[in-house]
Parts: C-alpha cells; sequence; structure tokens
C-alpha cells in the first residue's frame, strides 16, 4: 500500500508536465447545511447557465494559449452539482478540453452527482457525453441522518441512483459523512458496511466539519449543534479504516479509500502530488507554472462577475506566485496526506532534517518514517496529521 513505485510523483515539480483540469459548477438544487462551497440556487437561471458555460470555454483556450501544450493528465467536473448541467454542454466542455491539451491515452474525466432521481435519468447521458468515472454525493443510507444533513434525497432513491450508474459507469465512487451528532460505532459500521456491499471500487468518508457562516456553523454557535468530541471523532474513524481495510479497501489518502491502485482518483493524485492544474469556473481555484513560479489562481466568486473576467482577459479575482517556501508548504500539506508522501528533497526547503529539529522528533515518536527517499506519515501519524503538520511547518 506504501510503494509509491510505477505511480510517478510529481516531485519535483515539472513545469512541462502534464496538466489536470478542474471545472467548477456553482448550481444547486439546494444549499445544504455544512457547505461552504461556492454554491448557487440552481432556478430560472437558464440565460446565465448559458453564458457561464461559454465563458469556462473561453477561459480554457486562454488559460491553455497561456502555458502552452501540455499533456492532460485529468479531468474534474466538480461543485456545486455538476450532474445539473445539460449533458450536451458537459460534451462541449470535455470536447474543448481535449482539444486544447494533448491527449495521448485514456484520460480520467470524473463528474460529481447527487443520487436523486431527477438527475439518475441523465446518467446514460453523461457518460455518452465522455464521462468514465462518477462521484456519487450519497453522504448516508440513512434516512434521518440525510434529513438531518439537508439532503434532498433519501436511502431509497440513492440506492435506485446506484442500481442506475452502475449500468452507465464501470468505475464508482460514494461520498460519505459520519462523525454526526449521536452517532455510534456501531451505528457507522452497519452504514459502511452497507456501503461497502453496493460494490463501489471508492470510497470518500469525510468527518462531518463546521465552517463559520454555514447554517451549522450558525447552529453550533448558539449551541444547538453537538459534533462527537474527540475520542468519539477517533473512535468513527478507526472503525472506517477497520471495516473498509477488512473490506479489501486501501486508504490511500486521509479520506479516500480505494480497491486497488487502478480505483484510485487519477484527478485528486496529480493535485496531491504537486501537479499543474487548470481551474475554470467561479471561485475555482488553479495551480499554475507561470514565469518559473508555481502561482496560485482562484477565479472570480461571482458568476457574473466571472463571466465578465473571461471576456476582459481577466478571469482570476486572485494570481499568487509562490515562493519555495511557500511551494514546499504546499506540496507537504498534501502530499502527507497519501500513502506516497513527499519526497525527502521538498523538505530541504524548509530546512527540515530527519536528523534534527521537529521532523526528527517525529520520527523518532513514530508519526512519520524514511521509506525509499520520501517521508510518508504513519498510521500513528495520520489520525492526527493536522498537528504533525503544526509542528512540521510552525
Amino acid at each position: 500500500m506504501t510503494d509509491p513505485e510505477g505511480l510517478a510523483p510529481a516531485d519535483p515539480l515539472d513545469p512541462g508536465g502534464a496538466v489536470g483540469v478542474y471545472v467548477h459548477w456553482p448550481y444547486c438544487a439546494r444549499i445544504c447545511p455544512y457547505c461552504d462551497f461556492n454554491v448557487v440556487r440552481d432556478s430560472g437561471r437558464t440565460l446565465e447557465q448559458t453564458a457561464l458555460i461559454e465563458a469556462i470555454i473561453a477561459d480554457l483556450y486562454a488559460q491553455a494559449r497561456r502555458i502552452g501544450p501540455r499533456p492532460l493528465a485529468s479531468i474534474f467536473l466538480g461543485g456545486g452539482t455538476p450532474s445539473l448541467m445539460p449533458p450536451e454542454a458537459v460534451a462541449r466542455v470535455i470536447a474543448a478540453i481535449q482539444d486544447a491539451f494533448v491527449v495521448s491515452g485514456p484520460v480520467e474525466i470524473t463528474l460529481e452527482a447527487n443520487p436523486t432521481d431527477a438527475e439518475a435519468a441523465h446518467f446514460s447521458a453523461l457518460a455518452a457525453a465522455g464521462i468514465n468515472r462518477l462521484s456519487l454525493g450519497v453522504q448516508s443510507l440513512d434516512d434521518a441522518a440525510l434529513k438531518f444533513l439537508g439532503r434532498n434525497h433519501d436511502g431509497a432513491e440513492a440506492r435506485r441512483a446506484i442500481s442506475l450508474a452502475a449500468r452507465s459507469f464501470t468505475r464508482l465512487s460514494i461520498d460519505l459523512i459520519y462523525a454526526r451528532p449521536d452517532q455510534t460505532v456501531a451505528d457507522w459500521t452497519q452504514e459502511l458496511e452497507g456501503a461497502v456491499d453496493l460494490g463501489f471500487e471508492h470510497i470518500s468518508p469525510y468527518q462531518l466539519t463546521i465552517n463559520p457562516g454555514t447554517a451549522f456553523g450558525r447552529a453550533e454557535a448558539r449551541g444547538t449543534l453537538v459534533l462527537p468530541d474527540e475520542d468519539g471523532a477517533a473512535d468513527l474513524y478507526e472503525t472506517t479504516q477497520g471495516v473498509l481495510e477488512q473490506a479489501g479497501f486501501d486508504a490511500y489518502e486521509v479520506s479516500n479509500h480505494a480497491r486497488g491502485v487502478t480505483a484510485r482518483s487519477a484527478h485528486n493524485l496529480h493535485v496531491w502530488r504537486g501537479g499543474d492544474y487548470l481551474g475554470l469556473g467561479p471561485g475555482a481555484h488553479g495551480r499554475l507554472t507561470l514565469d518559473g513560479h508555481r502561482t496560485a489562481t482562484v477565479g472570480h466568486r461571482a458568476i457574473r462577475d466571472y463571466v465578465a473576467g473571461v471576456a476582459a482577459g481577466t478571469p482570476w479575482s486572485e494570481q499568487e506566485p509562490m515562493d519555495a517556501t511557500g511551494a514546499a508548504e504546499e506540496r507537504i500539506l498534501l502530499g502527507l496526506r497519501t500513502v506516497e508522501g513527499v519526497a525527502s528533497t521538498v523538505f530541504q526547503a524548509l530546512s527540515l532534517s530527519p536528523d534534527d529539529g521537529p521532523m526528527a522528533d517525529l520520527i523518532d515518536e513514530g508519526f512519520l518514517r524514511l521509506e525509499k527517499g520520501r517521508v510518508v506519515a504513519t498510521p500513528r501519524g495520520r489520525p492526527v496529521l493536522d498537528a504533525v503538520l503544526g509542528r512540521l511547518l510552525t
């Protein structure tokens, strides 16, 4: 599980290497109470959506011209709810991306979807449009939990959508949310085992986190929402690892589990390894090598501002070149989440050494280990990775 050989990690970052493409579709049928993404309600916005599709394609070609001809690593349509995007528009965007970059073999093309009956009706059309990997935001299979999470589907609807998805896609992933109020280990075990039985090759279980400004954030501030304490959350995390490992899943990243190397998300791995990727759409983040510098980009958040910005040649609200320290810190923050870890040479930019200082201490304490020229978080270190990173990067 920990051998990165053959996976071609992008260490050090190669400015001439492959590029991934992330497309942000901001529309949702309903805004979930835990969501702090850049999203809006999908109602009566047909003209706006048409303009946004044209802007995304124009932005794509402009960014592609700027960075030059590059091999295409992956495509990921996220949001929001990109399964609400008209399939013909999805096909146009995919065709444009493949036209803008060099495609020399099969490319993973992922789309996020919600398991409602209305969206499931489009699955076959989305597959025909070019999507070859579907990520279903089921979040739970329990009706009471789904109601609490503000989802617009129930467990039966989710199972129908999963059945339909399996007819059109051989590669399926499911998102689940745990560490909910009053959730027990027994409840989570049963729910997780039920999800495993549905046949997914990839499962992404996320602990429920509360962000200020969301409905759940306001409820927590009022004291009406209380999540499991640290020990309770740790028990649920360990349960997640145990159940999925027993079912044949590798925890190749802190919150991502796959049945074998080929089931891993190519797009996410490209990002975690430090590869370049375009961010297209309102509020989309990107990382590009521009003028020799790793550069963080963020699209204008408001849809009309993004559309106008693309037309004016200024799609980004932020364009920040990263110095060597910032680029190394980001590489470590992302890479230590994976079983591949990070090349030990990356730590030199931060004057971190396995022979002394905080890095040596974390190795001695069993939170990190050296493996084939890479630094990897151990099973002991991964559950407390935020604290490990805090000690490394402070």
